[in-house]
């Protein structure tokens, strides 16, 4: 990864500096004591990764050069501030940064933040690489003389994987059943439309576990499998709702907590789980509802409008 500091004070942008290559994260392509110095177009052709811009500073601050830079620049940027305002880290999200370090530095937190955009940058890229990978296989004019859209049906389960590393459910064994579940809706909307509303739960699991057991499964064979997989995705549902809700009680106005909170859970299990982990309350003891149909409702339309950008 190729970085790239802005920050008045020097000692910080050495701290930043030493940081980044002391524990190889990459190389620290440049730096500035001010946004003025700096312009989308040099960043790009640095082939800058990840910029990291001082929320205050003399001549231009962090916003305005944000504000400045964004059009162009296509790589992630972090904030670096003592503000603790959240009108002003809130503007900042807004205007696109990917997550922001606090003053005094620390060294843990830097690399705990610098870490996951990397791992947002490596993850967009597998899902480029994947989707130029099948869009190079494919026969498109054989499909599209089917009237068949190979784009999106290619990039639903790349869409939906990138919504379960978002959710950070990604590992769950729940995660291959919602993707098996969102191939059947996606198909399903194809055949009949949701005209006559969308299909029951139990009629989703049923055939989830037919297209994995086969027409000669037994009744009893298929109820048991029914059940399994409805406790994978109630399990990976319950941890994205822990992932959201921690979140949540750490920066309440970030970008992912607002979009995804309130979309694929209800107000009052999220409000719930976050009291329960303020309180160090053991998830055992949780009495929090979950709603699968709502949850499953909002990831199949979020990954459409993934697959319509």
């Amino acid at each position: 990864m190729r970085f790239f500091i802005i920050d008045d004070d020097e000692s910080i942008r050495t701290m930043l500096w030493h940081i980044i290559e002391d524990e190889e994260l990459g190389e620290v392509v440049g730096e500035a004591a001010d946004g003025a110095d700096v312009s989308g177009e040099f960043l790009n052709l640095k082939k800058v990764d990840i910029l990291l811009v001082d929320l205050l500073m003399p001549i231009q601050d962090g916003i305005e050069t944000i504000k400045k830079i964004k059009p162009i620049f296509k790589g992630k940027i972090v904030m670096i501030s003592q503000v603790e305002s959240k009108d002003m880290i809130g503007q900042a999200y807004e205007y696109g940064i990917e997550n922001y370090i606090t003053k005094p530095i620390n060294k843990i937190e830097v690399l705990s933040i610098l870490k996951k955009v990397m791992g947002h940058i490596r993850l967009e890229k597998t899902i480029q690489d994947i989707h130029h990978s099948l869009y190079s296989v494919m026969n498109v004019d054989h499909l599209l003389k089917q009237n068949v859209n190979p784009y999106k049906e290619n990039s639903l389960s790349a869409s939906a994987r990138f919504l379960l590393s978002e959710l950070g459910i990604a590992g769950e064994s729940g995660s291959k059943d919602l993707i098996e579940i969102m191939q059947f809706l996606y198909d399903y909307e194809q055949e009949k439309t949701f005209a006559g509303g969308f299909p029951s739960l139990k009629e989703i699991f049923r055939n989830i576990a037919l297209k994995k057991l086969g027409e000669g499964a037994s009744e009893e064979e298929l109820k048991r499998e029914i059940k399994a997989s409805e406790q994978r995705v109630r399990r990976a549902i319950y941890h994205s709702l822990n992932n959201l809700a921690s979140l949540g009680l750490t920066d309440f106005i970030h970008p992912k907590f607002e979009n995804y909170s309130s979309k694929f859970f209800d107000f009052i299990a999220v409000r719930q789980k976050m009291e329960e982990l303020k309180a160090d309350r053991p998830a055992a003891a949780s009495s929090i509802r979950i709603n699968t149909k709502k949850f499953i409702h909002a990831f199949y339309f979020e990954i459409k409008h993934l697959m319509e950008e």
